[in-house]
C-alpha cells in the first residue's frame, strides 16, 4: 500500500511531537501538547539546547510539508 508524501509527513510530525512532548516533560513535569506550542512561557524549556533542537527539526517537517504540498498544488 503507498502511501502519501503528506501522509508520510503526517506520520513523522506525530512521532516528533511525541518525542518532544516526552521530551520537554523531563525538564517540566506535567508540561501539555498545548504548552510545548509555547514554551517561551517555561524558561526551563525556552533556554535548553536539546529542547530547542528537538523543537526546530519539528518546525523543520512542518516547513518542508508545506513546501512540498504547495509545489503538488502548483504541478496541478
Amino acid at each position: 500500500m503507498k502511501k502519501s508524501i503528506e501522509a508520510l509527513f503526517d506520520e513523522l510530525i506525530e512521532q516528533q511531537e511525541k518525542k518532544l512532548l516526552k521530551y520537554a516533560a523531563t525538564i517540566v513535569p506535567n508540561v501539555t501538547a498545548d504548552d510545548i506550542l509555547q514554551p517561551n512561557d517555561y524558561p526551563e524549556l525556552e533556554s535548553h539546547p536539546f529542547f530547542r533542537y528537538e523543537e526546530g527539526l519539528l518546525k523543520g517537517l512542518h516547513a518542508a510539508k508545506m513546501a512540498v504540498m504547495a509545489r503538488e498544488k502548483e504541478e496541478r
